[in-house]
């Protein structure tokens, strides 16, 4: 007899596959992190900060969420820090949803949408991206009723890149005005499209961010929530006084104060990285989801055999499939540099896609 509940039983737990990875030893395209160290700014801060005597001190987190809310262009009481965006989002799921209510989270998407809401006991309806047509709006639509609470939209789609324009999640939250709707833009950095300014007039309108993708400290953990004020003050009553560490803090602070590096490797990602590998793609004739991420899901012939090559090359990248069970390879863009390499070992492939 079990000491927990019982649908928390038939659960499996999410294990990302991590072991193993090494930077000094691999190209890391398979987690879409930062494909660089963080800034020397940041490091330095860090180091200072641990020198300094203060580790065996509480968190203090002072104006940190004035500080985001400016580089978000909110306000300061729109704004909470979580311990990374999985954070916020079992926050806002577990501070919204009953068990029993009804949760529709599109797939193939961020397995931690599915997670928290198993977690609360919710009906799931996962209705199915597609390449044509990307973000099943029209089903999603059909499937709000009354015991609507959840309706994900990750902004853009993690593994296919799809991008849900701004109206369309509007259109989302006036037909469930009584369902949370979640806008996970943990890649905003690289795609620029935001409902943040919107969170005021659609109050059931929530967005998680993270520091993890494009500011390369997933290891630290540190994330973000922006909504309407109202929102904002009960998510306070979950989330724990001292659930960030103050190294995300340090981290963060010497980041926002040194933006040009962050910027600056967008720009080669989202620039040159990203046309480099489409147009190789598109050479080869190999299917890829249009993506407005820092990330391809790339469809080869035989997928299988082209990972096992870019493995043996040192370079991770991460399996996924598609909604018919299809195999395909999500690809993080780095630096252009890194992208050639990536191409070399793909040609050497290629044979075989």
């Amino acid at each position: 007899m079990s000491i927990f509940k019982e649908h928390i039983n038939r659960m499996s737990a999410y294990k990302p596959p991590l072991d193993g990875r090494d930077p000094k030893q691999h190209l890391l395209l398979d987690f879409n992190e930062r494909t660089l160290p963080v800034s020397a700014a940041v490091e330095e801060a860090l180091v200072a900060y641990i020198r300094d005597g203060r580790l065996q001190m509480y968190p203090a987190y002072g104006d940190i969420a004035e500080q985001i809310a400016r580089y978000a262009r909110v306000e300061a009481d729109q704004v909470m820090i979580t311990n990374g965006s999985d954070q916020g989002i079992d926050l806002v799921i577990r501070a919204s949803c009953r068990e029993g209510d009804e949760a529709i989270i599109p797939g193939p998407s961020f397995a931690m949408y599915l997670q928290c809401a198993k977690v609360e006991n919710l009906v799931i309806h996962q209705p199915q991206y597609t390449r044509e047509k990307g973000y099943p709006l029209q089903e999603v639509l059909g499937l709000i009723n009354e015991k609507t609470r959840l309706i994900t939209v990750a902004n853009p789609n993690n593994p296919s890149g799809t991008i849900l324009p701004r109206e369309e999640i509007v259109t989302l939250a006036k037909a469930a005005p009584e369902a949370v709707i979640l806008v996970d833009e943990c890649y905003f950095e690289y795609c620029s499209v935001t409902v943040a300014d919107l969170v005021a007039q659609y109050p059931n309108i929530v967005i998680t961010r993270t520091f993890s993708k494009t500011w390369g400290i997933p290891s630290l953990r540190l994330g973000y929530i922006i909504s309407a004020r109202e929102n904002i003050l009960p998510l306070l009553n979950v989330r724990g006084p001292y659930d960030i560490n103050q190294l995300a803090i340090v981290a963060i602070r010497a980041a926002l104060a040194n933006l040009d590096g962050v910027e600056s490797y967008v720009d080669e990602v989202m620039q040159q990285s990203k046309p480099r590998l489409e147009a190789y793609l598109d050479s080869k004739g190999i299917e890829y989801w249009p993506s407005g991420g820092n990330f391809l899901w790339v469809f080869f012939a035989d997928p299988v055999s082209t990972e096992a090559r870019l493995q043996a090359a040192g370079i991770l990248v991460r399996p996924k499939l598609d909604g018919e069970g299809r195999l395909g390879l999500r690809i993080t863009l780095g630096t252009l540099e890194q992208t050639e390499h990536l191409l070399a070992v793909l040609e050497g492939a290629v044979g075989g896609c």
